[in-house]
């Protein structure tokens, strides 16, 4: 592939449960003594963008918050740009103050419910209280559609089961802020400054990460970690432009 840069997921592809996958440390450190520009597209709602690069720095890799593209912060970004002034209900497993500085969250009365990372706070009664909300005309809105993720125990159920279940019962839409959404993988290469089509999408998800991505006129990589499955491959609606077994052979990707 001709690249002048990488979107590169982070769970499942550089690391699972922040523990490196093997070679990944290594391969990073060469993409910058190359000078590829790349950034780290993540839908990890759990931590913040700085968060998210103090744990990959304390895991071995060489990353700062500059380099890091997350669902919450494009989140916090589109609530300020498009609903500045609305009451925000937020589920989420994990504190996201940091990124989602201006925006007003509250327990009452909402405007609209937003959706982030799976976890215990993902309970009947918030979940029944964010479907009690929608149903007086609130708004929904998902960091990401993702409906699994892997562990270090194995795959666990995500954001994206919920969003289903709360469109279909209350009758609404949801909008998606992270992963697949176009305006997400589009506004990390306008970060890079670089054409498109001399971008490639590494990540573990066929659909959410490299169909998506391919759909913006990106090329699209998929590796075989993470969550990656032999039968969500095989019932995808598309071919990845290549397959690697994991990120230790993203060198390969550069001729």
């Amino acid at each position: 592939m001709d690249l002048d840069g990488l979107l590169i997921d982070i769970e499942g592809v550089l690391a699972v449960d922040w523990a490196p996958i093997p070679g990944a440390i290594e391969a990073m450190a060469g993409l910058r003594d190359r000078g590829l520009r790349f950034r780290l597209v993540t839908n990890t709602t759990s931590r913040t963008r700085r968060g998210v690069a103090e744990a990959l720095s304390g895991a071995g890799f060489t990353v700062t918050a500059d380099d890091v593209m997350s669902a919450p912060a494009a989140t916090g970004a589109f609530l300020r740009d498009h609903r500045l002034d609305a009451r925000c209900f937020l589920v989420n497993h994990g504190d996201l103050a940091e990124d989602l500085q201006g925006v007003h969250l509250v327990d009452e009365d909402a405007d609209v419910v937003v959706l982030g990372g799976a976890g215990p706070e993902f309970a009947y009664e918030r979940l029944n209280r964010a479907f009690t909300f929608l149903m007086d005309g609130a708004a929904l809105v998902a960091m990401h559609r993702g409906l699994y993720w892997a562990t270090a125990t194995g795959f666990a159920l995500d954001t994206g089961a919920y969003v289903a279940g709360l469109e279909r019962a209350a009758g609404v839409e949801a909008t998606v802020v992270g992963k697949p959404e176009a305006a997400f993988f589009l506004q990390a290469v306008a970060d890079l400054g670089v054409d498109p089509g001399r971008v490639a999408m590494v990540g573990d998800d066929v659909d959410n990460d490299v169909l998506a991505a391919q759909a913006c006129g990106l090329h699209g990589v998929l590796v075989r970690t993470g969550k990656y499955r032999d039968e969500t491959l095989a019932a995808a609606d598309g071919e990845p432009d290549r397959i690697l077994d994991s990120f230790a052979d993203v060198a390969s990707l550069l001729g």
